[in-house]
């Protein structure tokens, strides 16, 4: 079964251009306030998960998830690791927050504190909050997740390649963190996958009279890979599949968990990844079969990534979804579901999708429009069906002339394509239908008008502290401090 979406025509482009058609307002609370638990992947490709064409990768429990409940097709998320967590909390581009890169362990940005988090409109109407894994919007106190509304923390703040080994460091050994308090330097990476699955159960055993959300945000398969000796060799993909089934292993012990504790029916679960695969890395990277290119690119497969959602007895089975749904949705979404307002004094991209979650009748994508940024650039433009790359300097890892030094060695001209018969971006039409160029061409302006009217700034210790005040760093220069193997 497939939902409905629109496609684009005369009239879409009509009501674009002069009004920037939008989805109504949440006006209504549903009251129902379910556990929430999100499981984010780090750099997961379109076709690495079963049900979306995995061939040599298997992920019963992930595929399971979406007979029981429903998947994305066109799910769309950054196509970077802080910009994804970014939108994702925000409920914004990661533009429109200054999130245009990733943090690093010598960075002194993060997350500002003034955004009103989604963990924190949770926390608002009783929820409690954790966060478990990967963080990635800024290391130092003021940007920490149990300072951007989570109540409990237990991961690392930013990528497991940003140690001693780092191509921009070296950096001292990996924090591992508990809250605010740094409890081990350089953990075993094999065990990472298993203590945050264990941490998710132990949360998941307590006994509460007020609903959850917890952010399960993997490590992995973000490079370095590692694995336990259980699950080395059991893919048919080499160590990136091995990484891939012990997620796949985690993802279920969730879900039996919940069926344990009787907390299946009230709970709702999604997996998703933060943007496409790492294809430089080989091997050990995954794909995004039949999408075009991957992570920190423009084109499809950088941006687009499997999603799925159960809720049993609440939301449907078995049902695929077409139109463009964002990470960003999620924001308004589960807002809607806890019975508390989005923030009305900003700028939220993010739109309400439980019409299409819950499978209401005629229900169809919120989104005319997806922009497709990167590192302070507009690259691509989404429209319906038609999809319009900017001209500029890109990455392109498939472009022979290609330099990991240079990012932007490879200069795109204007490329048109229609995705709905040319989705891996092969077939460029701008010559063919100038009139679609010039259309989106007015709404790229339209939009960047809007943006720079109503972003919002990046946090930045410079600007939170009192500059006489020390700005200590306890993730560098501790050399000294390796913990043995876990």
């Amino acid at each position: 079964m497939k939902m409905p979406k629109r496609t684009l025509n005369a009239l879409v482009f009509f009501s674009i251009i002069a009004g920037w058609a939008t989805a109504p307002a949440v006006d209504e609370a549903y009251g129902s306030r379910p556990n929430i638990i999100l499981i984010l992947a780090d750099d997961m490709g379109y076709a690495d998960v079963g049900i979306y064409g995995a061939r040599h990768i298997k992920t019963p429990r992930v595929d399971r998830m979406a007979r029981e409940g429903i998947r994305f097709k066109e799910f769309y998320v950054e196509s970077l690791c802080s910009p994804t967590r970014a939108a994702l909390l925000t409920g914004s581009y990661a533009e429109r927050v200054g999130m245009r890169r990733v943090c690093w362990p010598d960075s002194t940005y993060g997350l500002h504190p003034d955004e009103i988090t989604l963990a924190e409109i949770l926390k608002k109407r009783g929820y409690t909050t954790a966060l478990i894994g990967k963080w990635h919007l800024g290391h130092h106190e003021e940007f920490l997740p149990t300072n951007q509304g989570f109540d409990y923390y237990f991961g690392l703040p930013y990528s497991n390649d940003m140690g001693p080994e780092s191509r921009r460091g070296p950096f001292d050994p990996l924090p591992l963190m508990e809250n605010e308090t740094v409890i081990e330097h350089g953990p075993d990476q094999r065990y990472l996958t298993k203590r945050y699955t264990e941490k998710v159960l132990e949360l998941l055993e307590e006994e509460r009279d007020e609903p959850f959300f917890i952010l399960l945000s993997h490590t992995f398969p973000h490079v370095p890979l590692y694995i336990r000796e259980a699950f080395r060799g059991v893919s048919g993909f080499g160590l990136y599949g091995d990484v891939i089934e012990e997620m796949d292993w985690s993802t279920g012990a969730v879900l039996d968990k919940l069926e344990e504790r009787g907390l299946d029916d009230d709970t709702l679960v999604i997996f998703t990844s933060d943007n496409g695969p790492w294809l430089q890395k080989g091997a050990h990277g995954g794909l995004a079969t039949p999408l075009r290119e991957g992570k920190g690119t423009a084109w499809e497969g950088g941006h687009r990534v499997p999603a799925v959602m159960r809720w049993p007895g609440v939301i449907p089975e078995d049902v695929e979804i077409d139109g463009i749904t964002t990470i960003m949705d999620l924001y308004p979404t589960f807002a809607a579901l806890a019975g508390a307002e989005v923030p009305a004094d900003r700028v939220i991209d993010g739109k309400n999708i439980w019409p299409l979650i819950s499978g209401e009748e005629g229900a169809y994508s919120p989104h005319d429009v997806f922009f497709y940024y990167r590192l302070r650039q507009l690259h691509a433009v989404r429209v319906g069906n038609w999809k319009l790359h900017l001209e500029g300097p890109r990455r392109d890892y498939n472009n022979i002339n290609y330099n990991y030094s240079d990012d932007y060695a490879f200069h795109q001209d204007e490329a048109l394509f229609n995705l709905a018969e040319d989705i891996g971006e092969q077939r460029n039409l701008a010559f063919h239908r100038p009139d679609i160029v010039d259309a989106i061409q007015n709404i790229v302006e339209r939009h960047t008008a809007e943006m720079e009217e109503n972003s919002r700034p990046l946090g930045r210790i410079e600007n939170l502290r009192d500059e006489r005040a020390p700005i200590p760093d306890l993730h560098r220069h501790r050399s000294d401090l390796y913990c043995c193997d876990h």
